[in-house]
């Protein structure tokens, strides 16, 4: 090799300055974020964890099922009827997009596109 002189040295500094987050976090990526829970709160459509997990698939299926398919009823889960509606049914209860859906949304670094269509709740 040549340039081994310069090229050991230059991926050297590569990976240093690839790798910079890790060490300037020290691997830890913060604390988890709490938002703000409702303080009336009726029973959620899903478990808190199934929520937290799985949100994003089950307000999917219902945009698709209104929007696509037509079908604007409800579902029943555990005997409890629930209007497929983002601002009907979860902003009800989560009455702060800000302190709610944007708290989670802003730690994980996600662009949700909901409010591209929906209004979102004034605050």
């Amino acid at each position: 090799m040549y340039d081994s002189g310069k090229i050991i040295p230059g991926l050297i500094i590569f990976v240093l300055f690839i790798t910079i987050p890790i060490w300037y976090n020290h691997g830890d990526a913060g604390n988890a974020p709490k938002p703000e829970l409702p303080k009336d709160a009726k029973s959620c459509v899903l478990s808190a964890e199934a929520m937290r997990s799985g949100h994003m698939q089950l307000l999917n299926e219902w945009r698709d099922e209104v929007l696509r398919d037509g079908d604007r009823g409800t579902i029943t889960i555990d005997g409890k009827q629930y209007q497929k509606s983002l601002m009907l049914t979860c902003m009800e209860c989560h009455t702060s997009k800000k302190k709610f859906c944007d708290t989670c949304h802003d730690y994980a670094s996600v662009k949700p596109y909901c409010w591209d269509c929906h209004i979102a709740p004034v605050e």
